[in-house]
């Protein structure tokens, strides 16, 4: 087994890779799903926060798809201008041409520091259990995809190695606290180096409060004690790290959950300013699939999904909006020279 220290190694050797291979790319740091508070050392119980990972995962494929769809428009615009009327009528021809990887190589590269277990990209049209429920025996040894399930299914494995194979993609899993805050400043320090290009979407639900390594019990808490007195401090907040130290030229996107509508701008007010976000994305917990509001420090845009549309997803113009704004960053950095 390798030493933990040869593990992290590894990561970071694997990180820097992919961002020296998105040089010229815009690179965005995707972080989803939950972080865990261990309670012991050697860990059985856990305090957890409450999210399923889905907006990271719908993110990163819109981040994906908005640059596919511009890519192709403006492909179609440049293949009539060159073949005219040849091409009229034609639009499989064009789309054959002009191939996935192709349009893939021209945009955002994603890391995707995700909690394990959490949604992951391009799957979520599969059943939860997509192993026992997507696939059937057939005589022998072999297996094949259930008829209602062949179209998800090949979408997925597509969508998914267009994106890994055109090394696109970054997957990289966590599951506490400690994890999550080590990872994401190893990948902020490649980031750096990016500049304006690069874009933290900070979707995770981050522990509020945690018990630090060196006051935790190394092993599991016995339960004969019947009541469990267990002392919990706050979580550093390392956005505001991450802003001046860690990748301070980099366009940050922060995330602000509640339950309760009257508190919440206000709430995304004060992390925009206590943090120096560019952004900040407020969501109630139960309307957060249907709008969210955008808060930047002159405006605050209200983005909902296209009801009229059943398979859409409020991720959908939440990343347009959002790329757009990160474009404007960019270009503004430029000016400033």
């Amino acid at each position: 087994m390798l030493a933990l220290h040869n593990v992290w190694w590894i990561f970071v050797v694997v990180v820097v890779a992919f961002t020296e291979n998105g040089i010229g790319k815009r690179i965005v740091c995707v972080t989803s799903g939950g972080t865990t508070a261990p309670l012991e050392q050697r860990c059985v119980r856990y305090v957890d926060n409450f999210s399923s990972g889905h907006r990271g995962a719908t993110s990163t494929e819109y981040l994906f798809l908005h640059l596919l769809l511009f890519l192709f428009l403006s492909m179609k615009l440049f293949l009539r201008y060159l073949f005219g009327d040849l091409l009229e009528g034609n639009e499989y021809y064009v789309a054959g041409y002009v191939e996935c990887r192709y349009f893939l190589k021209a945009g955002y590269a994603v890391i995707f520091l995700y909690r394990r277990g959490s949604f992951q990209p391009f799957c979520r049209s599969l059943p939860d259990d997509p192993l026992l429920e997507c696939f059937e025996a057939t005589e022998g040894l072999n297996i094949q995809v259930c008829e209602a399930y062949s179209k998800a299914v090949k979408t997925a494995i597509v969508d998914h190695h267009a994106a890994v194979d055109s090394g696109l993609l970054l997957k990289l899993p966590f599951s506490t606290i400690f994890e999550y805050l080590q990872m994401l400043q190893i990948i902020s320090k490649p980031m750096k180096d990016i500049g304006p290009r690069a874009m933290f979407y900070l979707a995770a639900a981050v522990s509020d409060f945690y018990v630090p390594w060196k006051d935790m019990v190394e092993h599991k808490i016995q339960s004969g004690s019947h009541i469990l007195d267990v002392k919990l401090v706050p979580v550093p907040k390392m956005l505001s790290v991450l802003r001046k130290d860690w990748a301070p030229l980099a366009f940050c996107i922060s995330f602000k959950l509640e339950t309760d509508s009257n508190i919440l701008l206000n709430k995304a007010r004060g992390a925009l300013e206590k943090y120096n976000m560019h952004a900040v994305v407020a969501n109630e917990l139960s309307t957060r699939k249907e709008q969210v509001v955008v808060v930047t420090i002159d405006d605050k845009i209200t983005v909902q999904r296209d009801k009229s549309k059943a398979d859409d997803d409020v991720e959908n113009p939440l990343i347009k909006l959002l790329s757009q704004r990160h474009s404007a960053y960019i270009e503004d950095s430029k000016r400033m020279r």
